[in-house]
Protein backbone atom coordinates (compact mmCIF):
# COMPACT_ATOMS: atom_id res chain seq x y z
CA UNK A 1 0.00 0.00 0.00
CA UNK A 2 1.55 3.36 -1.05
CA UNK A 3 1.32 6.40 1.22
CA UNK A 4 0.05 9.97 -0.15
CA UNK A 5 2.33 12.31 0.38
CA UNK A 6 1.93 15.10 3.53
CA UNK A 7 0.44 18.53 1.95
CA UNK A 8 2.65 21.37 2.02
CA UNK A 9 1.94 24.60 3.20
CA UNK A 10 2.95 27.91 1.51
CA UNK A 11 4.59 29.67 4.44
CA UNK A 12 5.49 32.79 2.27
CA UNK A 13 2.31 34.15 2.88
CA UNK A 14 1.13 37.20 1.01
CA UNK A 15 4.45 38.38 -0.77
CA UNK A 16 4.32 35.09 -2.81
CA UNK A 17 1.49 36.34 -4.57
CA UNK A 18 2.01 37.24 -8.24
CA UNK A 19 1.01 40.71 -9.64
CA UNK A 20 -0.16 43.92 -8.27
CA UNK A 21 -1.09 41.97 -4.88
CA UNK A 22 2.46 40.78 -4.22
CA UNK A 23 4.08 43.62 -5.50
CA UNK A 24 2.64 45.80 -3.33
CA UNK A 25 3.16 42.89 -0.06
CA UNK A 26 6.73 43.12 -0.80
CA UNK A 27 6.68 47.07 -0.69
CA UNK A 28 5.26 47.18 2.55
CA UNK A 29 6.70 44.09 3.97
CA UNK A 30 3.41 42.53 4.36
CA UNK A 31 3.13 38.85 5.61
CA UNK A 32 -0.43 38.58 6.88
CA UNK A 33 -3.95 39.44 5.62
CA UNK A 34 -4.27 42.01 8.29
CA UNK A 35 -1.20 43.63 7.65
CA UNK A 36 -1.86 44.02 3.71
CA UNK A 37 -5.42 45.48 4.57
CA UNK A 38 -4.07 47.98 7.47
CA UNK A 39 -0.87 49.10 5.58
CA UNK A 40 -2.14 48.98 1.88
CA UNK A 41 -5.65 48.22 1.25
CA UNK A 42 -6.93 51.30 4.23
CA UNK A 43 -4.76 53.59 2.63
CA UNK A 44 -5.51 52.94 -0.97
CA UNK A 45 -9.40 52.63 0.23
CA UNK A 46 -8.87 56.36 1.61
CA UNK A 47 -7.49 57.73 -1.23
CA UNK A 48 -10.07 56.22 -3.34
CA UNK A 49 -12.79 57.40 -1.50
CA UNK A 50 -11.42 61.04 -1.11
CA UNK A 51 -10.03 61.40 -4.65
CA UNK A 52 -13.88 60.36 -6.27
CA UNK A 53 -15.92 61.71 -3.59
CA UNK A 54 -14.52 65.32 -3.02
CA UNK A 55 -13.65 65.89 -6.87
CA UNK A 56 -17.43 65.61 -7.69
CA UNK A 57 -18.74 69.01 -6.94
CA UNK A 58 -15.59 71.09 -8.43
CA UNK A 59 -16.08 69.14 -11.47
CA UNK A 60 -19.45 68.80 -12.44
CA UNK A 61 -19.75 72.34 -10.96
CA UNK A 62 -17.31 73.57 -13.57
CA UNK A 63 -18.98 71.19 -16.01
CA UNK A 64 -22.48 72.64 -15.64
CA UNK A 65 -21.55 76.58 -15.19
CA UNK A 66 -19.03 76.54 -18.20
CA UNK A 67 -17.71 74.17 -20.59
CA UNK A 68 -15.60 70.66 -20.82
CA UNK A 69 -12.34 72.19 -21.34
CA UNK A 70 -12.97 74.18 -17.72
CA UNK A 71 -14.05 70.79 -16.22
CA UNK A 72 -10.78 69.09 -17.43
CA UNK A 73 -8.92 71.71 -16.30
CA UNK A 74 -10.67 71.88 -12.92
CA UNK A 75 -10.65 68.20 -12.35
CA UNK A 76 -7.12 67.81 -13.36
CA UNK A 77 -6.17 70.41 -10.98
CA UNK A 78 -8.66 69.49 -8.00
CA UNK A 79 -7.08 65.51 -8.71
CA UNK A 80 -3.70 66.23 -8.19
CA UNK A 81 -3.96 69.07 -5.61
CA UNK A 82 -5.86 66.25 -3.46
CA UNK A 83 -3.62 63.45 -3.81
CA UNK A 84 -0.35 65.83 -2.95
CA UNK A 85 -2.58 66.80 -0.04
CA UNK A 86 -3.60 63.39 1.05
CA UNK A 87 -0.25 61.92 0.37
CA UNK A 88 1.44 64.25 2.68
CA UNK A 89 -1.38 64.32 5.53
CA UNK A 90 -0.97 60.49 5.68
CA UNK A 91 2.68 60.09 5.63
CA UNK A 92 2.61 62.67 8.59
CA UNK A 93 -0.04 61.12 10.76
CA UNK A 94 1.95 58.91 12.28
CA UNK A 95 5.15 57.12 11.39
CA UNK A 96 3.72 53.86 12.00
CA UNK A 97 5.53 52.45 14.51
CA UNK A 98 3.12 52.55 17.16
CA UNK A 99 0.18 51.83 15.54
CA UNK A 100 1.95 48.88 13.07
CA UNK A 101 0.57 50.63 10.00
CA UNK A 102 3.28 50.23 8.39
CA UNK A 103 6.13 53.36 6.43
CA UNK A 104 5.08 56.73 6.52
CA UNK A 105 6.14 57.00 3.17
CA UNK A 106 5.03 54.09 1.48
CA UNK A 107 1.51 54.67 3.42
CA UNK A 108 1.72 58.18 2.12
CA UNK A 109 2.23 57.32 -2.04
CA UNK A 110 -0.37 54.95 -1.27
CA UNK A 111 -2.94 57.38 -0.47
CA UNK A 112 -1.98 59.86 -2.14
CA UNK A 113 -2.09 58.14 -5.92
CA UNK A 114 -4.90 56.57 -5.30
CA UNK A 115 -7.06 60.33 -4.49
CA UNK A 116 -4.73 61.54 -7.62
CA UNK A 117 -6.40 58.50 -8.99
CA UNK A 118 -9.79 58.40 -8.34
CA UNK A 119 -10.17 61.91 -9.44
CA UNK A 120 -8.56 61.72 -12.54
CA UNK A 121 -10.51 59.21 -13.87
CA UNK A 122 -13.68 61.34 -13.74
CA UNK A 123 -11.92 64.13 -14.84
CA UNK A 124 -11.15 62.48 -18.29
CA UNK A 125 -14.60 61.86 -19.91
CA UNK A 126 -14.17 66.16 -20.47
CA UNK A 127 -11.75 65.72 -23.46
CA UNK A 128 -15.24 65.07 -25.04
CA UNK A 129 -16.18 68.57 -26.18
CA UNK A 130 -19.89 68.61 -25.88
CA UNK A 131 -20.30 69.13 -22.23
CA UNK A 132 -23.44 66.79 -21.97
CA UNK A 133 -22.21 63.92 -23.05
CA UNK A 134 -19.02 64.14 -21.25
CA UNK A 135 -21.29 64.36 -18.07
CA UNK A 136 -23.30 61.83 -19.04
CA UNK A 137 -19.68 59.72 -19.45
CA UNK A 138 -18.28 60.83 -15.95
CA UNK A 139 -21.57 59.74 -14.29
CA UNK A 140 -21.10 56.13 -15.82
CA UNK A 141 -17.12 56.64 -14.20
CA UNK A 142 -18.40 57.44 -11.40
CA UNK A 143 -21.32 54.38 -10.59
CA UNK A 144 -18.01 52.28 -11.45
CA UNK A 145 -15.77 54.25 -9.40
CA UNK A 146 -18.05 54.20 -6.75
CA UNK A 147 -19.29 50.33 -7.21
CA UNK A 148 -15.43 49.71 -7.16
CA UNK A 149 -14.91 51.59 -3.42
CA UNK A 150 -17.41 49.52 -2.39
CA UNK A 151 -16.33 45.92 -3.24
CA UNK A 152 -13.15 47.01 -1.72
CA UNK A 153 -14.90 47.82 1.73
CA UNK A 154 -16.83 44.24 1.00
CA UNK A 155 -13.82 42.39 -0.24
CA UNK A 156 -11.26 42.96 2.49
CA UNK A 157 -13.51 44.46 5.56
CA UNK A 158 -16.32 42.41 5.10
CA UNK A 159 -18.90 45.16 5.49
CA UNK A 160 -21.70 43.87 3.23
CA UNK A 161 -22.01 44.57 0.15
CA UNK A 162 -25.27 46.22 0.29
CA UNK A 163 -24.94 48.39 3.09
CA UNK A 164 -21.31 49.19 1.40
CA UNK A 165 -23.33 50.28 -1.49
CA UNK A 166 -25.75 52.39 0.23
CA UNK A 167 -23.44 54.50 1.65
CA UNK A 168 -21.02 55.05 -0.63
CA UNK A 169 -23.64 55.86 -3.22
CA UNK A 170 -25.57 58.52 -0.99
CA UNK A 171 -21.96 59.90 -0.02
CA UNK A 172 -21.16 60.19 -3.95
CA UNK A 173 -24.75 61.87 -4.31
CA UNK A 174 -24.58 64.31 -1.67
CA UNK A 175 -21.16 65.73 -2.68
CA UNK A 176 -22.59 65.42 -6.78
CA UNK A 177 -25.70 67.47 -5.23
CA UNK A 178 -23.71 70.15 -4.14
CA UNK A 179 -21.58 70.63 -7.59
CA UNK A 180 -24.84 70.61 -9.07
CA UNK A 181 -26.68 73.31 -7.20
CA UNK A 182 -23.21 75.44 -7.19
CA UNK A 183 -22.92 75.17 -10.92
CA UNK A 184 -26.63 75.76 -11.41
CA UNK A 185 -26.24 79.35 -9.21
Amino acid sequence: MREEPEATIDTRGLQAHPGLRGFLSRLCGCNEEEEFVLQVVQPSLVGLIDGTVSTLAPIFAAAISSNSKTALLVGLATALGAGVSMGISEALSDTGEQTGRGSAVVRGAITGGATALGGVFHSLPFVISNVNHALIVAGIVVAIELFVIAWVRYRFLKVSLRSSLIVVTLGGAIVLAIGVAIGSA
